[in-house]
């Protein structure tokens, strides 16, 4: 379609989508300490994230931004705070650890789940950035509607398999078996991941 290259800004999405960061690891935590259904809620928020975005840069959202470089900034603290606030939360696990059974899951509801996801993708610049340089420079240029439309719904459609794919395996019962043996070195770890995690978003100087 109007010479699209879908194989390849499909590749870039997978690449950017699958690799290791904040929102995978929130999946990760969730459905390991929570169970599936929250894992689950917490996938689809961050799928909520990447669709309000990648129809953000499709539609010319990510011009407005690059014109307005303060928006990244106030998004980039935002996102490191967030990050940092759940980097405290795990610590707080690791001091005082949380009775958990395969049965039960904690108290955070579905809701808060899918929040705290949402959170995260949404204050995230480099997921704007991302999307930005996507179809600014991946996208030839004249593209019509249904052109764009059709990217984002194969991107969202991909990204959609791969964050319920991490929910569906990290809830599963090895996993959690594992997490309950072993919480406070997890919790530990989700410390360590979240912290590094906002202090470079907060560090770092993303040119815009």
């Amino acid at each position: 379609m109007q010479d699209i290259h879908y194989g390849l800004i499909l590749m870039a999405a997978f690449v950017a989508v699958a690799s290791p960061g904040p929102a995978t690891l929130a999946i990760a935590s969730t459905a390991m300490s929570s169970g599936r259904s929250n894992g689950i809620a917490t996938a689809f928020c961050v799928l909520t994230g990447s669709f309000l975005w990648s129809f953000s840069g499709a539609f010319g959202m990510a011009a407005v931004m690059y014109a307005n470089a303060w928006l990244f900034e106030f998004l980039r603290y935002l996102g490191a705070i967030y990050l940092l606030f759940l980097a405290f939360k795990s610590f707080k696990s690791v001091v005082r650890p949380k009775s958990i059974t395969l049965e039960q899951t904690t108290s955070n509801s579905l809701q808060s789940d899918y929040l705290r996801g949402l959170g995260i993708h949404l204050t995230n610049p480099k997921v704007i950035l991302f999307f930005g340089a996507l179809y600014s420079m991946g996208v030839p240029s004249g593209v019509e509607v249904q052109g764009l439309l059709s990217i984002i719904f194969l991107i969202g459609l991909q990204s959609m398999c791969l964050f319920l794919g991490y929910a569906l395996l990290f809830s599963h019962e090895t996993f959690r078996r594992l997490y309950l043996r072993m919480s406070r070195v997890f919790d530990g770890l989700f410390t360590v991941f979240f912290g590094i995690a906002g202090i470079k978003i907060l560090m770092s100087k993303l040119s815009v």
